[in-house]
């Protein structure tokens, strides 16, 4: 099966934009321009008035989404309109003391100045504070609430306020639902809901607006212009961003920090793509202390992992790392092996037994091992069982991206071909052997590239993954050039039939004698006709002083 063309590795964007504009060439374009769904929230937000008194917005908490929400806002009402980042109660519900002489000293909050007005806070403000929760409650619903008392100097009765401002909550996806948790009425008919989308599809209608956008970003931020080929490889790294060939994000905090680098690197002068290609390597070599140990232990040999030669029952999976307190996930290759012996059909899933996995790891090896049972169309028990592991693996593995290459060190081990130990496989399968999509794509690729990138390349090395894959690729450029240059390959497949073939060089099923199915009944008779007539002495025998 023929290896991917090397254009499909990266972003394309020439259908898309006009290669011969610079960004400031493209008319600058607001963020709301490419927010549809808020405008149209904040609009209806406004429209109803005091019968839709909360709005919560899911969005990254940042002062520069408050910002935008703000003067979309201040554009839609003439109503006073007020972001704030405090998160303490006395700046938004207001104080008092009372002071030794038995004076009263009131300070008003954020709630009370702004009462016919809109005020946006942050999640954070809730959560800190959850009795702050149950007073926003209360100022939406009419009543009045008190200021917090600031001392305890002396007796006064308790000061208290009403407001009918307007209130929108910005926070992620996990900061509302613990909203939602402490009052399960912050999710109520009464509440409002909507999203800041962070990232776009790039086609030809979005793109000049998107890149309008940029430019915005850009001018007011005081940095220079980026050239038309520069945009290609600022649209290719936004799309590894994304994890889609086809959008970009729409994060300003992003934009501008590559771009700073990238201004850096021109010496402020027109950024060019080998700039953001510097920036990019300039930011990859301070996160890469840990990508690089894990890759030095894997040269040093203490991670064995091998990029030549063919195994039986022993194939390189591809997993991907994430650290506590590391801001990025990266690859690293993983030594998947399987052992058959004389059983009961039992299939032991190792990290499972020793609780080092993940429900969705277990859901991955129950489907491989229903689907291959289904392929052998036994009537009966078979007659072995087997081992599987991630080998040299400490900690838990989850998700079920490796149930494709579990099941190519399964059939091998069952069958007795060879595994190619220069190809590494991913992708899940389902119960029908198709081969489905999964996560972390480039940093798996690109993890099993610097190995055998170090050990030698062959011009036979490459990676298998699900053809459903390919949309999400935006592969570093070392890796493209190899594959340009015939030095690595990626496969794409669909299901098992395509992928057993480039890594065993046998079929899995069909007319021929030597397919893998045929090869695993085989073995599968010899196993039933040895359990029937031979004693365990004499298999002990057979398998000791065997040539």
């Amino acid at each position: 099966m023929k290896s991917i063309d090397w254009q499909l590795a990266t972003p394309q964007h020439d259908h898309v934009i006009d290669s011969s504009l610079s960004l400031f060439q493209y008319q600058e374009a607001p963020f709301i321009s490419l927010q549809p769904r808020l405008d149209a929230s904040l609009r209806r937000f406004v429209a109803l008035a005091d019968d839709a008194p909360l709005l919560a917005i899911n969005g990254s908490d940042t002062v520069s989404v408050k910002k935008d929400v703000a003067s979309i806002l201040s554009q839609l009402t003439n109503k006073n309109v007020q972001h704030t980042e405090s998160i303490v109660a006395e700046e938004l519900l207001g104080s008092y003391i009372v002071t030794d002489s038995g004076d009263v000293q009131s300070s008003v909050g954020l709630f009370e100045k702004h009462s016919n007005g809109y005020l946006i806070i942050s999640a954070n403000a809730v959560l800190s504070q959850p009795t702050t929760l149950l007073a926003i409650r209360a100022l939406l619903a009419g009543e009045d609430v008190a200021r917090v008392a600031a001392s305890k100097n002396g007796f006064s009765p308790k000061q208290r306020f009403k407001s009918s401002v307007k209130l929108i909550i910005v926070g992620d996806r996990n900061q509302l639902a613990d909203l939602d948790y402490l009052d399960p009425a912050f999710s109520s008919s009464h509440t409002m809901f909507t999203e800041v989308e962070m990232d776009i599809r790039i086609d030809t209608a979005t793109a000049p607006v998107y890149l309008g956008y940029v430019a915005s970003l850009v001018r007011s931020a005081g940095l220079p212009d980026i050239s038309a080929e520069a945009i290609h490889s600022f649209l290719t790294a936004g799309a590894r961003v994304c994890e889609e060939q086809h959008f970009a994000p729409l994060s300003a905090s992003w934009v501008k920090a590559l771009l700073r680098e990238a201004a850096l690197e021109s010496n402020s002068e027109t950024i060019e793509a080998k700039h953001i290609d510097a920036a990019l390597e300039a930011r990859y070599y301070r996160e890469s202390y840990l990508p690089n140990r894990a890759l030095d232990d894997i040269l040093d040999g203490q991670v064995l992992i091998q990029t030549q030669g063919n195994e039986v029952g022993q194939v390189n999976g591809l997993t991907v790392i994430d650290i506590p307190g590391h801001p990025v996930s990266y690859g690293e290759p993983a030594r998947i092996s399987c052992v058959i012996h004389f059983g009961d059909g039992d299939v032991s899933d190792v990290e499972r037994k020793a609780e080092l996995g993940g429900n969705l790891h277990a859901k991955g090896m129950m489907i491989m091992q229903a689907f291959l049972s289904s392929a052998l169309n036994l009537d009966e028990p078979l007659p072995y069982s087997a081992s599987i592991v991630f080998e040299q693996s400490y900690s838990e593995v989850d998700g079920d991206s490796a149930s494709l290459a579990e099941l190519c060190a399964f059939v091998s081990a069952l069958s007795g071909y060879e595994i190619k130990q220069n190809i590494a496989v991913t992708g899940a399968v389902d119960q029908f052997g198709r081969v489905q999509a999964v996560g972390g794509l480039n940093e798996k690729i690109e993890g099993f590239f610097y190995v055998c990138a170090h050990q030698g390349l062959t011009g036979e090395q490459g990676v298998i993954l699900p053809k459903s894959n390919l949309r999400h690729l935006s592969l570093h450029r070392d890796v493209v050039d190899a594959i340009k240059q015939g030095k690595f390959h990626i496969w794409s497949v669909e299901d098992v039939n395509q992928a057993l073939p480039i890594i065993t060089g046998q079929a899995f099923s069909g007319d021929s004698d030597d397919t893998i199915l045929n090869k695993i009944a085989e073995r599968i008779d010899r196993l039933n006709q040895h359990d029937i007539s031979e004693s365990l002495l004499d298999r002990l025998k057979r398998v000791l002083f065997r040539d």
